[in-house]
């Protein structure tokens, strides 16, 4: 009986010891952990004011330029201001000439464009002391295209165009081009005098020969309506960028162009590696040099562009895209204006 009352004893303080260590390790535990919380805490309380002063960004970028780019930029500013609520985005598609005329007066921010600046033009921002900044966003295949109902075309020579476009060469129906062609009366849809995309072919197709004009000729800045026109008459002929192709190929015909090394038709490779010739061209935009040293807006969202949005964009509207390295590389380069 002394035996099981001794025994009582130790167990109960045992029992004691037991508990009083395992609240002296837990009592440790809790300040060890409340400490690292504690830690946690103020980090992220200092992390979240960087971080709140990094992403708190506010004011108005302004775009306008080209309608070719304009389905890349679209996509651009939508996917920022998702991020930054509190910046304006303004867009405007006026063709690249428009924007030139804008950003060489220091109107606006970004002026996309789908040809290489003028001299003239650079010669008047010069003179209003705005220096533009030439990044290159993406490629693209100038298209030449009819209605799905057109039943006698799939491609044309360089030669052909011009015997179509040419003021000079008064050629009104598509018998004058080919016998072997409908006698009927060729309807040219053009992009306006304003675009980058009717600078181009003039350039390339038209060698700055004037373009045929007046009955049967529409020219407009908005490639929307070119598409529009030339959907449902199987005798329309036109020309814009290849984005506004595949929107519509289910009513649209690209044709292949002969440059002199035979017939080839746009599509992402052939427009990447040069093979779709003369009508492979870059896509710009040119950035405006005060507004990406002063305008934090404009060097988040420069950022944005050139990290992601730009060849997604490209993608997703059917252009192509640089490689990473090639936006990385002009990235840095702005970067180094304003860091």
């Amino acid at each position: 009986m002394q035996k099981l009352k001794r025994f009582a004893v130790l167990f109960a303080m045992m029992f004691v010891v037991g508990v009083i260590a395992a609240c002296g390790q837990t009592d440790g535990e809790d300040d060890e952990t409340n400490a690292e919380s504690d830690t946690t805490e103020q980090a992220n309380e200092s992390n979240s004011g960087d971080s709140g002063e990094a992403e708190a960004v506010t004011g108005t970028v302004k775009l306008a330029g080209s309608s070719t780019v304009f389905p890349i930029m679209e996509y651009a500013t939508y996917e920022f201001t998702q991020e930054n609520p509190e910046v304006n985005t303004p867009l405007e598609s006026i063709g690249s000439g428009g924007g030139f005329e804008r950003s060489t007066k220091g109107e606006i921010d970004f002026s996309n464009a789908s040809r290489p600046i003028k001299d003239e033009e650079k010669a008047i921002a010069e003179e209003n002391g705005i220096e533009l900044i030439e990044t290159v966003l993406a490629y693209d295949g100038l298209s030449v295209v009819v209605s799905q109902k057109n039943d006698f075309l799939e491609e044309l020579t360089v030669e052909q165009l011009r015997d179509i476009f040419l003021a000079e060469r008064e050629n009104k129906k598509w018998s004058d081009i080919d016998s072997s062609w409908p006698d009927e009366e060729i309807v040219i849809y053009s992009p306006g005098h304003d675009s980058g995309t009717f600078d181009y072919f003039n350039e390339v197709i038209l060698e700055e020969k004037p373009m045929r004009e007046g009955e049967g000729v529409t020219l407009s800045e908005d490639d929307n309506l070119l598409v529009r026109g030339i959907q449902d008459d199987p005798y329309a002929i036109g020309y814009f960028g290849y984005a506004y192709y595949l929107e519509n190929q289910d009513t649209l015909k690209a044709l292949a162009i002969d440059g002199g090394d035979g017939p080839v038709a746009p599509n992402g490779d052939t427009i990447q590696d040069g093979s779709y010739s003369p009508l492979s061209r870059p896509l710009f935009t040119y950035i405006n040099k005060a507004s990406l040293e002063e305008n934090k807006a404009v060097q988040a969202f420069t950022e944005f562009l050139f990290t992601g949005a730009a060849g997604a964009g490209a993608e997703q509207v059917g252009y192509v895209p640089l490689t990473e390295d090639e936006y990385q590389s002009q990235l840095k380069e702005l970067q180094a204006i304003y860091q």
